[in-house]
């Protein structure tokens, strides 16, 4: 069972964090025993799989992951918490927001899913509004166009990685296609792509979500990294299908194209993300 989702995350600089986290994160960057990047996302689906699985389910862990995603820069450390008991919530709550009763007792037994919301309550009144913000956000199936706002075609990143003879590809170890930024980068290209937005499509700008991402990554510090993953998504593309994919190139020539008056270029360009990411979504009720 593989995680078909793709992940957009912040890294901070480690001086962003509070100086008793510093030291924390800077002494888990030394040890030898926490993830490396390679198992990072299977480590975290095994987590979520097992608690899932217990009896009864376990929507939420107990306690808060210690575990972050890392980078460096030159001697520079960049940090991005995993939060996977902060992200845990905010998903059980939007999912018990939006489904059904009925369907919802057949996945997590009423006394825990009560018991799971209690908790949110208490930790969001302890701990204040500023407390949820996340450094991932998590999407399945698809990659929203607005998540490839902040970055340039130039910043993109693919390893088709290695297969041996008769082995389907796209179960080939190594696959993956990231685009990393800066987050002074990010915060130009989504301010310039909603001034696009606004100027010549109104409100019609909200549907495509770009103002979210922007709100987003101003509540990061301004020396932060960006990063798009694609995750598990590498699974259902062949080799062709990611190196044709240049869905963050194609989404900036249609705000290009759109602000010099270059219609029919823009238009296609968009839909050609659109179209890409409408088939990729259609394989979740594939049989």
């Amino acid at each position: 069972m593989l995680p078909y989702a793709a992940y957009l995350r912040v890294y901070e600089p480690l001086t962003a964090f509070a100086e008793s986290e510093r030291k924390v994160w800077a002494d888990y960057a030394d040890s030898r025993d926490r993830p490396r990047r390679a198992n990072a996302l299977n480590a975290e689906h095994g987590e979520s799989v097992m608690r899932l699985l217990g009896m009864p389910p376990q929507p939420v862990p107990a306690q808060e992951s210690p575990n972050a995603y890392l980078r460096r820069v030159e001697d520079r450390l960049y940090v991005c918490p995993w939060q996977t008991r902060l992200r845990s919530w905010l998903a059980f709550s939007r999912l018990r927001g939006t489904t059904p009763v009925k369907v919802m007792d057949h996945l997590v037994p009423k006394a825990v899913a009560e018991q799971t919301a209690d908790d949110f309550d208490k930790f969001k009144r302890k701990a204040g509004s500023s407390a949820l913000r996340t450094h991932i956000r998590t999407t399945a199936w698809h990659v929203p166009p607005s998540w490839f706002v902040p970055f340039d075609g130039n910043e993109r990143w693919l390893v088709l990685g290695s297969s041996t003879p008769g082995q389907d590809v796209t179960t080939a170890t190594g696959r993956n296609l990231i685009y990393v930024t800066s987050m002074a980068q990010a915060r130009r290209r989504a301010a310039r792509a909603l001034n696009v937005l606004r100027r010549h499509l109104g409100d019609v700008s909200s549907n495509f979500d770009v103002e979210d991402v922007a709100r987003w990554l101003e509540e990061f510090h301004p020396h932060s990294l960006v990063e798009l993953d694609y995750g598990g998504l590498v699974h259902l593309m062949n080799d062709d299908a990611l190196q044709a994919d240049q869905s963050v190139a194609e989404l900036a020539a249609a705000l290009t194209g759109l602000d010099t008056g270059q219609e029919e270029l823009a238009y296609a360009m968009y839909q050609r993300v659109i179209l890409r990411w409408k088939s990729m979504q259609q394989l979740e009720s594939a049989n």
